[in-house]
């Protein structure tokens, strides 16, 4: 394996082979990367109550000769990401505020132009079939992730009904949740770098139970189309030390929209549902929903296919 291979690379393209304790070595480097930089091979098993040997074979099945060379790896990925912060002020610090804006924006209009020429219209269409046809739909979105899994939850459930939201603190939580999840069910799943390990787990368990599996990520190399059936690839790159989220947000945007036109009069139930709910407690105003004709279009300007 080549050395411009940095280590978190290397555990997600090894992690599926990976036996039961070296997953869930895998899984605490990846999500505290910033105290495991500084454990011996000792410290990090009594950590996770495995054996040091089993820790030092872990660092030998990634290609390192051993578990010192495994660790230099680790505080190098570190280091390269805390210089982020450094790398943002040599970018824009000699930048007025208006050029910042005018920058970000434009690179977040590329990230959507990448994403319309890469994204597959057929893995869309499944998608927004395999939603429509699930019994139950499962989200799952951690981190700076969580956002758009609480907004496609949102819309989802306005479409129809029988949708979790996967927000939990530990993978065990996440499987005492979708622990029905069978074939007739579907999970989205949306990660971007840094992957979420506990949202591969979840995904592993979900392509286990035979249910649907779609990935919202970013590449074709994603550690997450190894458990999806359908893939919806957008862009994702920091321009800084945050995570651009625009262009998946926009895939989802078309996701919710898609499935309003498939589904007219029941979204037009629903929000009428939510309608005559808020004005009897009070929740809000009058002018929460709009309607184009007879439907509910979120704002979106499209003809209701035939």
């Amino acid at each position: 394996m080549g050395t411009k291979v940095d280590v978190m690379s290397r555990i997600n393209e090894k992690y599926n082979s990976m036996s039961k304790s070296h997953k869930a070595i895998a899984t605490y480097i990846s999500e505290k990367y910033d105290q495991a930089v500084f454990m011996t091979a000792a410290k990090l098993g009594e950590e996770l109550g495995i054996s040091e040997s089993t820790v030092v074979r872990f660092a030998s099945g990634l290609g390192y000769d051993g578990y010192p060379e495994f660790q230099k790896a680790l505080a190098e990925w570190v280091k390269g990401k805390l210089s982020s912060m450094q790398q943002m002020g040599a970018m824009y610090g000699n930048s007025s505020q208006s050029e910042i804006l005018t920058s970000v924006l434009t690179a977040d209009i590329e990230k959507i132009q990448d994403t319309i020429r890469n994204l597959d219209p057929q893995a869309f269409e499944l998608a927004v079939n395999s939603i429509l046809e699930a019994k139950n739909i499962y989200i799952i979105g951690l981190r700076s992730c969580a956002p758009l899994a609480e907004f496609l939850h949102f819309y989802l459930n306005m479409i129809r009904g029988n949708v979790v939201l996967l927000n939990t603190t530990s993978v065990c939580e996440t499987f005492e949740q979708m622990i029905r999840i069978d074939e007739k069910d579907v999970l989205i799943g949306i990660s971007f770098p840094r992957y979420s390990m506990r949202t591969l787990k979840a995904l592993e368990f979900a392509n286990d139970r035979n249910a649907k599996v779609i990935a919202i990520t970013d590449t074709v190399h994603s550690p997450m189309n190894l458990y999806s059936s359908c893939n919806l690839l957008a862009r994702s790159d920091m321009v800084s030390i945050v995570d651009s989220l625009v262009a998946p947000l926009s895939v989802i945007n078309a996701l919710v929209v898609a499935l309003c036109l498939k589904r007219p009069q029941e979204v037009k139930q629903s929000l009428e549902l939510l309608e005559d709910t808020w004005n009897n407690y009070q929740v809000y105003l009058n002018d929460e929903i709009n309607f184009i004709g007879d439907e509910p279009m979120l704002n979106y300007s499209l003809k209701r296919e035939g």
